[in-house]
């Protein structure tokens, strides 16, 4: 067990189990992008770890680039998304990756792929590293997707609380 601010987390997905589940996205990221030179961005604060990881595992031509957005504070979403780095790059006829670190009522993604679409991309795929399918509350699927988990809270491998626990090489949830 650790304790986070004021919360206790028990181990839930080791790292051994997260390096084989983002190797095995890689190898089909490498297959369904071979010769396409995709821009794979990253949502910060979150997915930097699993992008970076992610990202390693590609074999293919491909560039990397991040926007930080954001909707939580706490343990639980504010319900708006606020856009505190912009995105540069010209997405116009490019392929797209955005790389979430999760995906649970899916407002971040919803309010965020307009602006993506707009710029005219060739395509746009989503992978995460983790999904909540019963929290979800706007059509907002992964493409690709490390683990789907209940609908609770989670710290560690990127995530976190309060701005702590991002550093954990594990994924813990929330002691109930």
């Amino acid at each position: 067990m650790i304790t986070v601010h004021d919360k206790i987390f028990i181990p839930f997905i080791s790292r051994a189990e997260i390096q084989q589940r983002v190797h095995e996205l890689g190898e089909m990221i490498n297959a369904d992008y071979d010769g396409k030179k995709p821009l794979v961005l990253g949502i910060l604060n979150g997915s930097f770890i699993f992008a970076a990881d992610l990202f390693r595992e590609l074999t293919i031509e491909a560039e990397i680039s991040f926007i930080k957005l954001a909707s939580y504070k706490g343990t639980s979403t504010t319900g708006h998304v606020v856009t505190a780095i912009g995105l540069e790059e010209d997405l116009h006829g490019r392929h797209i990756i955005i790389v979430e670190d999760i995906i649970d009522t899916g407002k971040t993604l919803s309010s965020f792929l307009p602006e993506i679409h707009h710029r005219q991309p060739a395509s746009v795929k989503i992978a995460t590293f983790l999904t909540k399918p019963d929290a979800l509350q706007y059509d907002v699927m992964a493409d690709y997707t490390a683990f789907q988990i209940e609908n609770k809270f989670v710290v560690g491998y990127g995530l976190d609380y309060d701005g702590i626990g991002r550093n954990l090489p594990d994924l813990y949830i929330l002691k109930d």
